[in-house]
């Protein structure tokens, strides 16, 4: 944890101005257009315009890498999904839960992807490696013959695939329960705040299998026998 702690000072120097600019756009940016709009348009119309900053910012961010991998399909069926939650009607409760499913749904393809194996992680995990380097993503791929590898990401699949419903039935749920303006802050709150428990759990989660793995190597190496893995 220290050592993650050292290296976020370096990180939000570098990338202080676009998490700024993140926030402006998917927290600060829809608040203000909701609460502009409602007056003229009601609530069903002011949470459609409120939507536009997140969606326009999404598809921005695809047209600036101009890449069609795993990651990028991914972010493109999330834009697809969003838009088609304004599509059907209703008032703007059901508006919002139409809007919610678009995480239920990503939970349920990394599931779906851990049930029939073929991890999600592993294929987005590739596709970033792949960014970087060709022989390294050759010797990443080299690895899903490894029993423990595969265990390893399907692991992290399943746990980001229950974590994503979780946070879509939490936020579902608080939309009865809170004015749509405050829902607005607090919702994707929640949702950043989930992605970043995630992340940081499976980069402890990555680093604990890795150190398993090179003490299983030596054991299978000195003739012992190999400790449990999860």
């Amino acid at each position: 944890m220290t050592g993650m702690l050292a290296k976020a000072g370096p990180y939000l120097r570098a990338n202080g101005g676009r998490i700024g600019l993140e926030a402006l756009v998917n927290f600060i940016g829809p608040f203000v257009i909701y609460n502009i709009a409602k007056r003229d348009l009601g609530d069903v119309g002011a949470l459609i315009a409120s939507s536009a900053p997140p969606i326009a910012w999404s598809l921005i961010e695809f047209a600036r890498h101009r890449r069609v991998d795993a990651v990028s399909m991914l972010v493109l069926a999330g834009i697809a999904l969003s838009l088609l939650a304004f599509i059907g009607g209703g008032g703007a409760r059901f508006l919002q839960l139409r809007e919610k499913l678009v995480t239920g749904l990503i939970g349920l393809v990394f599931l779906g992807s851990a049930a029939v194996g073929k991890p999600l992680i592993y294929q987005l995990a590739r596709a970033t490696i792949r960014r970087r380097s060709t022989t390294e993503a050759a010797s990443f791929e080299a690895m899903n013959a490894n029993v423990f590898f595969r265990r390893t990401m399907t692991v992290m699949t399943l746990v980001w695939g229950c974590g994503l419903i979780v946070e879509a039935v939490v936020t579902g749920l608080l939309v009865f329960t809170m004015s749509i303006s405050t829902y607005l802050i607090v919702s994707p709150s929640i949702g950043y705040g989930v992605i970043g428990a995630l992340t940081l759990w499976t980069v402890w989660y990555t680093r604990r299998q890795r150190k398993r793995g090179e003490a299983r190597r030596a054991a299978e190496a000195a003739g012992a026998p190999p400790a449990p893995t999860l």
